[in-house]
């Protein structure tokens, strides 16, 4: 009994020791303004910045120093506030708004030295989303109702404009050797009023004068993530063809723009996630599987309709349909397709990404709140199909229940009801082995994760556990607070609470180093992981994640 309770009581402070093991502080800077934006750039850069609607300072990454701060009435002369500030990292400047009805302001100052290089009143309602820098031309696309303009970074100079191209220009390939490139534009959530004669558009186009070489349309919907404003959608260059892959794929070519095939089918996610009260905007992702390529051959979900779906193998040189499975009815989302040995896996239903902004009161106070988190969406099931020829292999009904997600390590593919672990035989659906999550002590899993191709990675309600994909063998965890995931870098997952705690986690040992601050903070995680910036009400701190 003595050895029970002493091993409890040990076991109890290694926790209570974990818990308390905070990330180690670099440095902490109390400023003299309050910080209402702030840009974190990166290590190799050397240098942030933070600013209130008057002040900015710009200091050094490495001690936290200083590098130079200023009022930006001194800064620029024209505008009396500040509504907006837009970094542009890879031109090495900031746009300034100063934004009053039919007499907006913008300035443009360089980030190293605080230098004004231009200012205008000439572009009006211009906001962040309608405004893009492209590097390999250092021009700034503007993008007004009636036309596009671009704009050289550092002089403010107009190069050209067009009124060909509606919307804005969104992700885009470029040819450094004639200056053309080709693009797909779009309509950002809140312009969507400015834009209303928007059509589809894919044009190539000359960026030395603004010609249009050619124009085409597109099926679906080309936008930006609500929150982290990562593209929905990839563009690509291959043997003289345009691959445009936005629900399902459509094919150009590349000097003509003429459409060679396409298997793209409009998908909507109405309705598949009820909006949080108060939402201004929301986005649902990641409710459709990506297309899976492998070699010449080209597997898509068909979601045309919003309960019949269909697996398709297209030939992606030819656009040669091979085959096309018998339907999948009454699936609402299909988040997860992966190609394992002579089989197509699909898991129907589960965890789908969702972004928003909410305004809503709580008690006296009104919430202004951007975020991100998972929800789920049923029916659930697993389905594998036969790549030769499309027919159903088998299909699981264990999972009918609830699935989060399924994940394949190598020859392993791994599924969660949220309470197990199921390794699945991909030829038969028969389970290799069955292991509760409980096992690792983090509560349900809300999420799984793949590292090294060896290891399932559990992302549970209050922290994280690991486990063997070829066995299930339990390896280690690391007990916190009620948590969402927030960014998974190598092996380092970093954990986030409402209260914006945070906990870096070791996938190797599970330990973690956490960083508690004040409601109101909003952090940045380096682009390596090792470093967390944290941006409260006058105080700039930077520590570390290991």
């Amino acid at each position: 009994m003595r050895k029970v309770l002493l091993l409890l009581i040990i076991t109890f402070l290694t926790f209570f020791i974990n818990a308390q093991d905070n990330m180690p502080l670099v440095w902490k800077t109390k400023l003299g303004h309050k910080i209402i934006y702030h840009g974190t750039g990166l290590e190799k850069r050397g240098y942030s910045f933070a600013a209130s609607d008057k002040e900015i300072t710009v200091f050094q990454n490495k001690n936290g120093k200083t590098i130079w701060t200023e009022s930006f009435k001194k800064l620029t002369p024209e505008l009396n506030k500040i509504d907006e500030m837009i970094p542009f990292w890879k031109a090495n400047i900031i746009l300034l708004f100063d934004r009053k009805p039919g007499n907006d302001q913008i300035a443009c100052i360089d980030i190293e030295n605080g230098k004004l290089l231009w200012d205008t009143g000439k572009y009006q309602k211009v906001t962040e989303d309608a405004v893009i820098y492209i590097p390999e031309e250092d021009v700034i696309a503007i993008s007004l109702k009636k036309k596009l303009v671009i704009v050289n970074a550092r002089t403010g100079e107009e190069i050209w404009s067009t009124t060909k191209l509606k919307g804005v220009i969104g992700k885009y390939i470029y040819n450094k050797e004639n200056r053309t490139m080709v693009l797909v534009n779009f309509v950002p959530e809140g312009l969507k009023a400015l834009f209303s004669e928007f059509e589809n558009q894919i044009v190539r186009i000359d960026m030395k004068n603004g010609e249009i070489l050619w124009e085409n349309t597109f099926i679906g919907k080309a936008e930006r993530k609500i929150l982290t404003k990562d593209f929905v959608y990839n563009i690509d260059v291959c043997n003289e063809k345009v691959f445009l892959l936005l629900d399902g794929m459509q094919v150009y070519d590349y000097n003509t723009g003429t459409i060679l095939w396409t298997a793209a089918f409009q998908f909507t996610c109405n309705g598949i996630v009820k909006k949080p009260s108060g939402t201004k905007k929301f986005g649902v992702y990641k409710a459709v599987a990506d297309p899976v390529i492998v070699g010449d051959n080209i597997y898509i979900l068909d979601m045309t309709g919003k309960k019949n779906k269909y697996l398709k193998k297209y030939n992606l040189i030819t656009g040669e349909l091979l085959w096309t499975s018998k339907e999948i009815k009454g699936a609402w989302a299909i988040p997860g397709m992966e190609l394992i040995g002579d089989k197509i896996m699909l898991q129907v239903g589960g965890k789908v990404e969702t972004q928003y902004y909410r305004v809503y009161k709580s008690g006296d106070y009104m919430i202004y709140k951007w975020g991100k988190n998972l929800s789920e969406v049923n029916p659930f099931g697993v389905l594998a199909f036969n790549i030769n020829d499309g027919s159903l292999a088998w299909q699981s009904d264990k999972f009918i229940k609830g699935i989060t997600n399924a994940i394949s390590l190598g020859k392993y593919y791994i599924v969660s009801s949220g309470e197990y672990l199921y390794s699945i035989d991909i030829n038969t659906g028969a389970e290799i082995y069955e292991v509760p999550v409980s096992k690792g002590g983090v509560g349900q899993a809300v999420l799984i994760l793949k590292h090294n191709d060896d290891v399932i990675v559990v992302i549970g309600e209050k922290g994280i556990s690991t486990f063997k994909a070829a066995n299930g063998e339990f390896i280690c965890s690391g007990k916190y607070k009620a948590s969402e995931l927030e960014d998974m870098i190598d092996d380092i997952v970093i954990m986030k609470t409402d209260k914006v705690d945070i906990a870096a986690f070791d996938l190797n040992t599970c330990n973690y180093k956490q960083s508690n601050a004040k409601a109101e903070a909003t952090i940045t995680l380096s682009k390596d992981g090792k470093y967390l910036y944290i941006y409260e009400t006058k105080v700039v701190s930077k520590v570390k994640t290991r």
